[in-house]
């Protein structure tokens, strides 16, 4: 089996790239698989590129295995999600890896506290903790990270 190709996400996938997020989140554990669920994500990827989105997938052969967003001129690493069929494959190591080529000084992330998975794994991959606060929009307590590039020397 070859690696998924990373590369920017086509205006026709959105819907997809909607549909793996929300996979994702459902198999955290912190939410349930909806049509309404799949809406919201669905009006919400449109609306985040206007707002600033860099959106890229990782292709495996025609399907989406995973989403990644960036906001390049706020250093932020927005939403890194893999569908569940990859999972466990070090995707997520390869487009953290990637991130890390368009943001190779420093980038900032967060990641709810209930997802303790995704969060251990950050921490473990180098970010530092900053700080808690609760999202009021949907009133999940996010914790906020931040990467920085050693010096070599």
């Amino acid at each position: 089996m070859s690696d998924p190709v990373i590369r920017p996400a086509r205006v026709d996938e959105y819907d997809e790239v909607a549909r793996v997020w929300m996979e994702s989140w459902v198999s955290t554990g912190l939410a349930e698989a909806s049509d309404f669920l799949l809406a919201n994500l669905r009006a919400r990827v449109a609306r985040e590129i206007e707002d600033g989105w860099t959106l890229f997938v990782a292709d495996d052969n025609g399907t989406i295995a995973a989403m990644l967003a960036l906001h390049l001129p706020k250093l932020y690493l927005d939403m890194l999600f893999v569908g569940p069929a990859y999972q466990g494959r070090s995707l997520g190591r390869k487009l953290l890896a990637f991130t890390r080529t368009q943001m190779p000084d420093e980038m900032y992330l967060r990641c709810v506290r209930e997802n303790e998975k995704a969060w251990r794994w950050y921490e473990r991959e180098g970010f530092v903790f900053e700080k808690e606060e609760v999202e009021p929009s949907n009133g999940f307590v996010m914790k906020y990270y931040r990467w920085k590039r050693r010096p070599v020397g």
